[in-house]
């Protein structure tokens, strides 16, 4: 196996469960060290157990990134344990119920954001000296709903926080650049993650062009591309994973 990662650090958010631990997984495979970073204890550190006996290096830190302070004691941990950051994917999001603007909570809509924009918000901003000195690279979480041209039923918070992470990934890859770090974003479509709750897989599939419903480890494998050397001459790339579902 080919390992793009050799020596490198990923710090991945979000990272128990779905996407973001299949991402882990794949960074750890290729040999990064990666640094898990969740909320779910068990979940953290099931999975850095998991990675740790298949001889790749992996540590989980808990985090809530929500919360300013805590995302400050994560990247001062992370500068005292590792010293180095090559690989940021800002993965960490929420998806909650959709419904009609005024039957949402507005604890929800504050929520949605504290997380989906606040918190990547948080971790680039502290750990953006280390990826300075790597000349590393950042791949940030969107998702189609926040396209423009698409919209995803009644999905407001959702749809408009990830539009947020789009925006906030093309204005930092072009200011960025000439500093070295690259930026860009993927968009996940429907992924057969904890997300998509009991939904019905085959009603999904129907409407991706594809006719499937993808994997977490189908968004791993573009991950892993745009955050390696095979994709340096990328950055503000806004890519849909998505097996045709925006179109």
């Amino acid at each position: 196996m080919m390992e793009r990662f050799t020596n490198q650090v990923a710090v991945v958010t979000g990272a128990t469960s779905g996407i973001g631990a299949a991402c882990a997984r794949k960074f750890a495979e290729e040999g990064a060290s990666v640094i898990l970073v969740g909320r779910s204890l068990e979940r953290g550190q099931a999975l850095e157990q998991e990675i740790k006996s298949s001889g790749r290096q992996a540590v989980f830190y808990p985090c809530d990134i929500s919360d300013a302070d805590s995302v400050k004691k994560l990247s001062d941990k992370i500068g005292h344990d590792f010293g180095r950051v090559n690989v940021l994917f800002n993965n960490a999001g929420v998806m909650l119920p959709s419904m009609e603007i005024e039957r949402m909570p507005i604890q929800e809509w504050q929520d949605t954001f504290a997380i989906n924009i606040n918190g990547l918000f948080y971790v680039t901003r502290f750990l953006k000296p280390y990826l300075l000195e790597s000349r590393g690279c950042i791949i940030n979480n969107a998702s189609i709903a926040g396209l423009q041209h698409y919209a995803a039923g009644r999905s407001y918070a959702y749809s408009a926080s990830k539009a947020a992470v789009i925006q906030f990934s093309h204005q930092m890859a072009k200011n960025y650049g000439e500093e070295g770090i690259r930026v860009n974003c993927i968009c996940p479509g429907i992924i057969d993650t904890p997300i998509l709750g009991d939904r019905d897989r085959k009603l999904y599939a129907q409407r991706i062009p594809l006719g499937y419903v993808g994997q977490p480890e189908d968004v791993a494998k573009v991950v892993a591309f745009l955050a390696s050397d095979d994709a340096s001459y990328l950055t503000g790339v806004v890519l849909p994973v998505d097996g045709g579902a925006s179109i």
